[in-house]
């Protein structure tokens, strides 16, 4: 069990004493520029960054989206019925998070596909003691099917996950590198964040997550790191005090 409570936040620039942490990332992130799907190239670039911080004798969970196959509000959006849509989003997480596997295990990682969704023949159902007791061993799991149920989004799952994890952190590896009064891609004058509490990225809408994920995260003491997940070596270096992020905290 970690021993640094989840509510002790490192001062900027200072190595981070975390040794349980969970990492979020979208389905996009997989797809690389080819704008759909899984890009193995990216994916094993995404493990080998997994791998760094696993070295480090952190443990790891994984939460991945499913928005580059297949995503439910979309899904909704075009007419398809809520529920269907949403579940099969979760399928489509299941799809990323055996592809992470598949790469995780190629770098001699040993990870646990873990479904919300019991599917027996492809990955274990979510027990979370079980679970519990392959992160002491040393082993990355990944959380896919979201938390099993529609109408959630991955970034609550995650946030989910992390509690009962007993994380100490939830890091959102994005396409920028932290928090932003507004689009940095589209606002050269954004300013970014080094700290912002849960509070102001609830009233002023700053996407980091969706809503219920910020307040259970705020109502838990779990931290939220934001940072680029294509900055190469960028998981690690945030958590050794390296690099630019943003910290979600009380």
């Amino acid at each position: 069990m970690p021993e640094t409570p989840a509510h002790q936040v490192p001062a900027a620039g200072t190595p981070m004493p975390w040794k349980r942490v969970l990492l979020k990332i979208s389905g996009e992130a997989l797809m690389g520029s080819q704008g759909y799907g899984l890009h193995p190239p990216t994916v094993e670039r995404i493990a080998s960054e997994v791998k760094r911080v696993h070295d480090m004798g952190v443990e790891i969970c994984l939460v991945i989206g499913g928005g580059n196959i297949f995503r439910g509000l979309q899904g909704s959006a075009q007419g398809m019925e809520r529920t269907t849509a949403d579940y099969m989003g979760m399928l489509a997480t299941v799809m990323n998070a055996l592809a992470m596997q598949a790469s995780l295990e190629a770098l001699g990682v040993h990870t646990r596909v873990i479904s919300a969704i019991p599917m027996d023949q492809v990955c274990e159902p979510y027990i979370r003691r079980r679970a519990v007791r392959h992160l002491e061993k040393q082993r990355v799991c990944i959380f896919a099917a979201g938390t099993g149920n529609p109408y959630f989004t991955t970034d609550t799952a995650a946030t989910l996950r992390a509690n009962e994890m007993a994380c100490q952190a939830i890091f959102k590896g994005t396409k920028v590198d932290g928090v932003y009064d507004k689009d940095p891609v589209r606002h050269p004058d954004a300013v970014r964040y080094a700290t912002v509490s849960y509070d102001e990225v609830l009233s002023r809408n700053l996407r980091v997550m969706d809503a219920s994920a910020i307040a259970l995260a705020r109502d838990n003491g779990l931290p939220i790191v934001v940072f680029s997940l294509d900055e190469p070596g960028g998981f690690a270096g945030v958590l050794s005090g390296e690099g630019t992020y943003t910290i979600v905290h009380h």
